[in-house]
């Protein structure tokens, strides 16, 4: 058997070359198509987003205009007193509000059996915070102590503190208590 090919011209398979050649043609005119349309898409996209950031942006300045004027057109002799009368209002608000019920329930619930109230005193300070002062008699000090760590077991006073402590006349226990009270989650303090 000879291998060697005699023909003048040798023949070859340039079919499969042509047709390789032509799909990576149409596949480099089809990313070039693909990747024009993306760009004309992006820079309409692109200039429709500076367009409308630049009506926001002259929206934005005749906002803060108009707020300039607002600004210069409030009284602060008028706005304090607004502000005074509208904590004033609040201020009744929350006595409307308070519970003594409550108050009682819970201190009948912490009172120790040797322990008396003598003065309950309900405030709000100024952080707008309740802040219960109360004065008790006790038979010993150890009474008043029993009675303080009850208050703060309850979970509706906070840091109750001894603000005074003296022997009366009749040789009992007169003490002073203050803590934060935490009104029911109905009140508005």
């Amino acid at each position: 058997m000879i291998d060697n090919n005699l023909s003048t011209r040798p023949f070859y398979n340039e079919r499969r070359v042509q047709l390789g050649l032509t799909i990576i043609a149409l596949l480099a005119v089809f990313a070039t198509a693909l990747n024009v349309s993306r760009v004309l898409y992006y820079s309409r996209s692109d200039t429709a987003l500076k367009a409308q950031a630049s009506r926001e942006e002259a929206q934005a300045v005749e906002y803060r205009r108009a707020a300039a004027e607002l600004r210069a057109s409030v009284d602060a002799r008028q706005l304090d007193a607004t502000s005074t009368e509208a904590r004033q209002a609040n201020a009744l608000i929350d006595r409307r509000v308070f519970s003594w019920t409550e108050l009682f329930n819970h201190f009948e619930a912490t009172l120790p059996p040797e322990v008396r109230l003598t003065s309950v005193s309900p405030r709000v300070n100024e952080d707008g915070r309740f802040m219960i002062t109360v004065t008790v008699l006790a038979r010993s000090i150890d009474d008043v102590a029993e009675f303080l760590e009850n208050l703060e077991g309850a979970g509706v006073f906070q840091r109750p503190l001894t603000r005074q402590e003296r022997i009366n006349d009749a040789g009992q226990l007169e003490a002073v208590i203050e803590a934060e009270y935490q009104v029911a989650s109905g009140a508005r303090l």
